[in-house]
């Protein structure tokens, strides 16, 4: 029955692009109407890419779906640079990693098996990837917090930052998914009703397409539904569109982990984030250099603590390669505690 809903429900993405394009429905209801639409896609990004890791392992599965599920991060960050909206574009990739190593990885561990085994080793070079990241993120946030964050020296400064965490992560990266391949040329043969591996690719590139469409909507109506609910919009970047643009993370790795394949869910959480600090971010920084507004990756210090502070929890929560759900209840408190402090201490 959810299953069947979850298939009808797909039609929300195009009847928002519609409503968007015909009608003069207001940014709000967009803001709304995109936000829900997200919700299937996340599903069918999530069980395209179950399928798929039938095919190539849970190592090469997470990694496949890390990257579609950023895609539309990385889309959104750059119609957020072509607005001219730097505090959103650093907000919503912040707040993306945030997420997906406290709120994702979390709930993934309670929806999933307890004591389950996890990839340790895969794990803990992913997350120290990100450690890695935040540590480089200090040198332009430290130049943009002595003035103007967004002035001429400020952009120079984040330019070989962003430069060096992209070699490093291609460097470190490619080695691992050659390990993940050495390890799925081992596994068993798909199970019966898996679909085949071109089918759920298709289903991958079609479904984050559509979730890229939808959430460039969310983007140009946030302004609004920012100002309708008095919040800031770098709280509505940080902790809304980071948690709706993950959301193929988030419906992914929780179902995933409910049917009990936590090293593939734990895979998709973890090198989500790690690929949005070591590749989004330096790639949209770079690509930001073609549009008139010009990006500088000076972060607010507490979207740095936040970032630090959940790689130091979660390489604790992986240290024993297993998953556990009060562990998992944790990370989740961690989050919220983060929300809350963005809410209460965001500015600079």
């Amino acid at each position: 029955m959810i299953r069947k809903l979850l298939w009808a429900s797909l039609a929300l993405a195009p009847v928002t692009i519609l409503v968007d394009k015909l009608t003069g429905a207001g940014h709000v209801a967009l803001f709304v109407l995109a936000a829900v639409a997200l919700i299937p896609l996340a599903w069918l990004i999530g069980e395209a890419t179950e399928h798929a890791a039938e095919h190539t392992g849970p190592g090469i599965g997470g990694f496949l779906n890390a990257s579609f599920g950023n895609a539309p991060e990385l889309i959104v960050a750059l119609f957020a640079v072509g607005a001219n909206l730097p505090v959103v574009v650093r907000g919503s990739l912040s707040g993306s990693v945030i997420s997906n190593l406290l709120l994702v990885y979390g709930v993934t561990q309670i929806a999933g098996p307890d004591g389950a085994r996890i990839d340790r080793r895969s794990l803990l070079v992913q997350i120290g990837l990100v450690g890695a990241a935040v540590v480089a993120f200090i040198v332009p946030t430290t130049v943009g917090y002595t003035g103007q964050s967004e002035r001429h020296a400020v952009v120079v400064a984040s330019i070989p930052v962003a430069i060096v965490l992209l070699l490093l992560y291609l460097a470190v990266v490619g080695p691992n998914l050659r390990r993940h391949r050495e390890d799925a040329r081992e596994q068993e043969e798909p199970d019966e009703g898996t679909w085949a591996l071109w089918s759920a690719l298709a289903a991958l590139t079609l479904a984050t397409g559509a979730t890229a469409w939808v959430s460039e909507i969310l983007v140009h109506s946030l302004a609004a539904f920012a100002s309708a609910v008095g919040l800031s919009q770098f709280f509505i970047a940080v902790v809304i569109v980071a948690i709706v643009g993950n959301a193929a993370e988030h419906g992914g790795s929780i179902l995933i982990a409910r049917n009990g394949k936590m090293r593939l869910a734990t895979e998709i959480a973890i090198s989500s984030g790690a690929q949005v600090a070591l590749l989004v971010v330096p790639v949209v920084t770079l690509l930001s250099l073609l549009f008139s507004h010009h990006l500088a990756l000076s972060f607010r210090w507490t979207e740095l603590v936040a970032m630090a502070g959940a790689v130091v929890v979660v390489a604790a929560t992986i240290w024993d390669g297993r998953s556990v759900r009060k562990e998992g209840m944790f990370l989740v408190a961690a989050y919220a505690a983060a929300v809350l402090g963005f809410l209460l201490g965001g500015g600079r």
